[in-house]
């Protein structure tokens, strides 16, 4: 059986586009995920802030299993 992330309620983020050219309270939030370049991967704790803040930066950030 496979480790799944949402069994132990993380989930990884990756930062997976660039931030120029974006909003400033995107740059913000992605910060605020601890995202610093592209390719930086961070587990967080599943929560509705985190998966709110992963909704607002759909088209930067990809979840991963």
């Amino acid at each position: 059986m496979a480790n799944n992330s949402a069994s132990n309620g993380t989930i990884k983020v990756r930062l997976v586009k660039g931030l120029r050219g974006t909003q400033s309270r995107h740059r913000l939030s992605v910060r605020a995920l601890g995202l610093n370049k592209v390719n930086d991967v961070r587990e967080l704790k599943d929560s509705p802030q985190v998966r709110g803040l992963i909704n607002q930066l759909h088209y930067l950030v990809r979840v991963e299993e």
